[in-house]
């Protein structure tokens, strides 16, 4: 008695050795403990009894004799409602407590990709889908089901009594928010070997899922950049970043889990009868299976002067780092292209140089993937931060001086535009001429199809990422090439779960997202639009785009500052569910209430 109400709560703590009671005045550290010698020996049941009573009355978080749990009553069992999140602060960490189908359960409530609070988000079934960029999370154990990301979310365990509702858990996995899935070791006696063609993030999550699901034979990444997979969607983005510092795994992880890692290495020929990989080091490979993940390549244009220094593509990290040590105040930069990469690159690149030109093939930006109007307003956005556009137009050649160094682009009609620096991103090509004559069938773009379960024509070989045409679960399963980071994830898992034998089809659906000038910009779906419905303010950046086909059927959804709609509807299409136009009158917004 006495203590101030600030100063946390009066826990209780037991020894079964002494049955003796001490007096803490915080849940982290004893601001006082009275001398063992002082204290009275209390009976075991008294002093727990002591513990519950004040925790009910106090609602506040106990630490138990594992220093490391604690526990709480952290609301009324009635203050949350069927299909209902409740964000919980509990020892400084964030908890998500949902209940659903009549069970309460509760997990990490920041998204183990970026942050996100996910009580922000959209719960499903049986899982919460970040508000930001979609990645999924099973509510019951916390587990990664969609991506991006790479770890899944700490459990805690939820009980109740007497109408209220307790948690308990670890303090550690409170602090991380994160945990990652336990994996198995390489054992002698499975002389099997899985390989990874692809360090990217596809490959990446392929590798680690292996473990994470029993494989205990070896497992083999294949990777032609000199380093291990990173954070490759800060490439356009955010130039300068630190690549040691955004791996998504570092090396100590991938030897733990026994995960050979090849680097600066090359698949250059597959004999899928033999089953055997040509390596640009000389070595030769045997695999029992193989996942291929291997991406693509920005394109340059055949145009004159495009070999120039200064004249670049943005797909790796020394690409970012080549062209953010040329930016000054007195360049002069010019972007080719006006899809995502390229309007991302003119955004990171405008305050620092003298100006930015952006040129562009048709009348707005990012048209194919928002439509005219919203593509409108986002170059009107860019116009108001100093970015130029020349629509309508192309480079017809890259001019350089007597040293060879650019100064300028030629347009279309003749305009002469000085260029210090050219970015170009006019769209890629994929890396898989390697395998012309190793019986994997390749179409005529260079993709490969797939089944539901991600195998290609020749059985064993997977393939996912941005070469695989798969099917879209959301599209009526009709196959297609996206090269969506978050997609590619999933793909890898998805692989790595059919290779080991746990059979899964494929159930996807895209999203995919861009950061302008600190307005984020996001979407889900798939198709060609006939139609668009706006609601709300596109002027002022709050809005939500309906896209529909020729039956009116709402196909894909973008939106700009009104989240988490568009996780909504990912995970509204995720369980097989269709919206018409006719859904969305009197209130666009009707089926988020049933979403669940």
């Amino acid at each position: 008695s006495g203590l101030d109400s600030s100063m946390a709560t009066i826990v209780i703590t037991t020894s079964l050795m002494r049955h003796s009671v001490a007096f803490y005045a915080s849940t982290r550290r004893p601001r006082f403990l009275l001398p063992q010698s002082l204290i009275p020996p209390v009976p075991l049941n008294f002093a727990l009894r002591m513990m519950s009573f004040l925790s009910k009355v106090t609602g506040s978080t106990a630490v138990s004799e594992d220093d490391d749990v604690v526990e709480g009553f952290v609301c009324n069992e009635a203050d949350i409602g069927e299909n209902e999140m409740k964000a919980i602060e509990m020892d400084g960490g964030k908890v998500l407590l949902v209940k659903q189908k009549g069970q309460l359960s509760a997990i990490g409530n920041r998204c183990s990709h970026y942050g996100a609070m996910l009580n922000n988000g959209a719960l499903g079934d049986g899982r919460v889908r970040c508000p930001w960029h979609g990645a999924c999370f099973n509510v019951l154990t916390g587990d990664i089901e969609d991506f991006p990301g790479q770890d899944s979310l700490p459990c805690f365990k939820v009980t109740v009594e007497n109408g209220k509702v307790k948690v308990r858990a670890k303090r550690s996995e409170l602090q991380s928010g994160k945990r990652t899935r336990p994996m198995v070791r390489k054992t002698n006696d499975d002389e099997r070997t899985f390989v990874v063609v692809g360090g990217g993030p596809s490959g990446a999550i392929c590798a680690e899922t292996l473990r994470q699901e029993g494989f205990t034979g070896r497992v083999v990444m294949i990777n032609k950049e000199p380093c291990l997979p990173y954070d490759r969607i800060l490439v356009s983005k955010t130039m300068d970043f630190e690549l040691q510092k955004k791996l998504l795994r570092d090396e100590k992880f991938y030897e733990q889990n026994e995960i050979e890692t090849m680097t600066s290495t090359e698949v250059t020929a597959v004999n899928s009868k033999d089953r055997e990989l040509s390596l640009s080091n000389g070595y030769k490979i045997r695999y029992d299976k193989m996942y291929i993940a291997t991406g693509s390549k920005p394109r340059k244009p055949a145009i004159d002067g495009v070999d120039l220094p200064s004249v670049y593509v943005l797909r790796s990290n020394d690409d970012a780092k080549a062209v953010n040590a040329e930016l000054g105040p007195d360049k002069h930069v010019v972007v080719l292209g006006v899809s995502f990469i390229g309007l991302e690159a003119a955004a990171y690149c405008v305050n620092k140089v003298a100006k930015v030109t952006v040129i562009g093939r048709g009348s707005v930006p990012l048209k194919e993937s928002f439509g005219q109007e919203v593509g409108a307003r986002v170059m009107e956005m860019f116009k108001e931060k100093g970015v130029e556009f020349v629509m309508n137009s192309g480079i017809k050649r890259c001019i350089g001086d007597d040293d060879k160094k650019l100064t300028s682009v030629e347009l279309m009609d003749g305009t002469i535009v000085k260029a210090d620096i050219c970015i170009m991103g006019v769209g890629s090509t994929l890396y898989t001429s390697f395998l012309e004559n190793s019986g994997i069938e390749l179409n005529q773009n260079g993709s490969i199809d797939t089944n539901q379960y991600l195998e290609s024509n020749v059985a064993g070989i997977y393939v996912g990422g941005d070469i695989a045409n798969a099917p879209v679960y959301c599209n009526n399963n009709e196959l297609a090439t996206i090269g969506h980071y978050p997609l590619a994830q999933y793909h890898g898992k998805i692989a790595a779960l059919n290779m080991v034998g746990k059979q899964t089809e494929l159930k996807a659906v895209p999203y995919f997202w861009t950061m302008l000038f600190g307005k984020g910009f996001r979407y889900t779906g798939y198709g060609m639009p006939h139609e668009t419905i706006i609601e709300g303010d596109l002027k002022q950046l709050s809005f939500v785009a309906f896209y529909l086909d020729a039956e009116r059927k709402v196909i894909g959804m973008a939106s700009c500052g009104r989240d988490p709609v568009v996780s909504q509807f990912a995970e509204f299409l995720s369980q097989g569910k269709t919206l018409h136009s006719d859904q969305l009158s009197p209130d666009p917004f009707a089926w988020t209430k049933a979403s669940a």
